[in-house]
């Protein structure tokens, strides 16, 4: 009999627990992938105000004496079950460190919390240990899976054991890079040959993200054009170098999506079902209940006008300068309407907050997230808009192609892996499923976005663009085999 592979997967957040962003989706989904397909996992995160609250049959593991900034703390290894969890949950907990309320990584003013070194450190040295087995609990890591900068550490405080578990680090967004100063790193007393050139030192500082990819055995990220862009200049952060060094253990795996979450035949949050087989009425029903949402008109006139939505973190990334930009020729020459869902940066909420008290009747906005009205985005708007001008994976535009709701989007990383665009060539071969276009820039997008009503406005090329995409699957299962296959491949090193 063939004995699971243990993978103990370590995250700073996990949905339905804990979701700043597509982390804390990839961090629920992935690990039920891995476990589906036999896998042995144990997923581990802090022990947040906001997770405990949710969590129940809570028991205790064990203390571990985890070295901080200058001083130690007690931290209790909780063992705690979830309804939404096949496998445990261990949670980190210390009080004086992941106590508190909000975002995990920011102040309500938006600063970073000043204490992210020590509680980020603090973490990772307990997944070191509990990899280890420390504890005695007779559960051993075989593989090692940490995610983002915050558990960068991880790869690197196991290689100072011998014998480590295999070590996997995936990288979800290069722009964040988990940056300290050299005080932080001799407060937390890290060790002192790690402080070169090839280690973790970074222009002067310490770089989180940076050890992560030094001392990991392979290193990650979310989709195959991201990780050649990331060996680049323009989207390395300057961290291309290092990239470029370790390119022979970089491998790009394509995100997935749950589709049991994620799928218009059976979602709890919309007023109406579809499939691809039978997108009418649901998809019209959608769009009906969605334009009410925001007080718009829905009678049949209404329901004609093809209706855009976006989801996002309102944030430069997200391409909000093109479309605030594109908003008034759109407004002006098109009878188009359009939904914004997110929060962010106050100077684009203001912006798409002035849209809408000046458009309310073809513009609707909502500051905050709302998994419900997510959903209903996706499923009742008739396109999606997802102009970024980077982005690693991308969860939204696999939603959007799921839900019949054809995504615009630019060129780049897991968008061009996963959007084809809508070109004559395409559609005569049957495999267009959105809208793509090559220059980030405002005519561009606002060229595309005439190019995409123009196709809603011929319905037999609009119905066979939303057939092909809500008919091709993304679901984590392949790519979970993928990451079956690196860590059993690491295991033979």
């Amino acid at each position: 009999m063939t004995v699971s592979i243990r993978v103990l997967f370590a995250a700073s957040e996990v949905y339905p627990l804990v979701k700043t962003g597509g982390l804390g989706d990839v961090g629920y989904s992935l690990p039920h992938a891995l476990h589906r397909a036999g896998a042995d996992v144990r997923l581990v995160l802090p022990a947040y105000r906001t997770v405990l609250a949710q969590v129940e049959n809570i028991r205790i593991l064990g203390w571990l004496e985890v070295r901080g900034a200058k001083r130690t703390h007690s931290v209790r290894i909780l063992e705690v079950r979830h309804p939404d969890f096949a496998f445990p949950l261990w949670l980190v907990d210390c009080q004086v460190l992941f106590d508190r309320p909000g975002n995990p990584y920011v102040r309500a003013d938006g600063q970073d919390w000043p204490d992210n070194a020590e509680r980020f450190t603090v973490f990772a040295r307990a997944v070191t240990d509990l990899a280890r087995d420390v504890l005695g609990i007779h559960w051993q890591a075989d593989v090692v899976h940490a995610n983002d900068w915050q558990t960068g550490l991880v790869p690197a405080l196991l290689g100072e054991f011998p014998h480590p578990p295999k070590r996997i680090f995936t990288i979800h967004n290069m722009a964040y890079g988990g940056h300290f100063s050299l005080a932080d790193f001799n407060r937390l007393a890290l060790p002192l040959h790690w402080w070169t050139h090839e280690g973790v030192e970074f222009y002067g500082g310490f770089s989180m993200l940076k050890a992560g990819i030094v001392y990991a055995d392979e290193v990650t990220t979310v989709s195959p054009t991201y990780a050649r862009e990331i060996c680049t200049s323009e989207f390395g952060y300057g961290l291309h170098g290092v990239l470029q060094v370790y390119r022979h253990k970089l491998h790009g795996i394509l995100n997935g999506i749950d589709e049991a979450v994620w799928d218009p035949a059976t979602d709890a949050y919309l007023p109406a079902h579809y499939s691809a087989n039978r997108r009418q009425p649901g998809k019209a029903l959608n769009k009906q209940a969605l334009l009410a949402r925001f007080g718009m008109a829905t009678d049949d006139l209404a329901m004609q006008v093809p209706l855009f939505g976006m989801v996002s973190r309102l944030v430069q990334q997200k391409g909000l300068d093109l479309v605030l930009a594109a908003l008034p020729h759109w407004l002006a020459h098109t009878d188009a309407r359009f939904v914004f869902v997110g929060s962010g940066d106050s100077k684009y909420e203001a912006s798409l907050c002035e849209f809408a008290v000046g458009y309310p009747h073809r513009i609707g906005v909502c500051i905050g997230y709302d998994e419900a009205l997510a959903h209903l985005v996706e499923a009742g708007s008739d396109l999606f808009l997802m102009p970024s001008q980077f982005e690693p994976c991308g969860l939204n535009q696999m939603y959007s192609l799921r839900y019949g709701t054809p995504p615009v989007v630019y060129r780049t990383g897991g968008l061009a892996d996963t959007v084809i665009d809508a070109s004559m060539e395409h559609q005569t071969q049957g495999i267009a499923n959105g809208f793509v276009f090559d220059k980030f820039d405002v005519e561009t997008l606002i060229a595309t976005v005439e190019r995409a009503i123009a196709c809603y406005d011929q319905p037999r090329l609009w119905q066979a663009l939303l057939r092909t995409g809500m008919k091709h699957s993304f679901g984590w299962e392949h790519s979970a085999q993928s990451y079956l296959a690196l860590y059993r491949a690491t295991s033979s090193k």
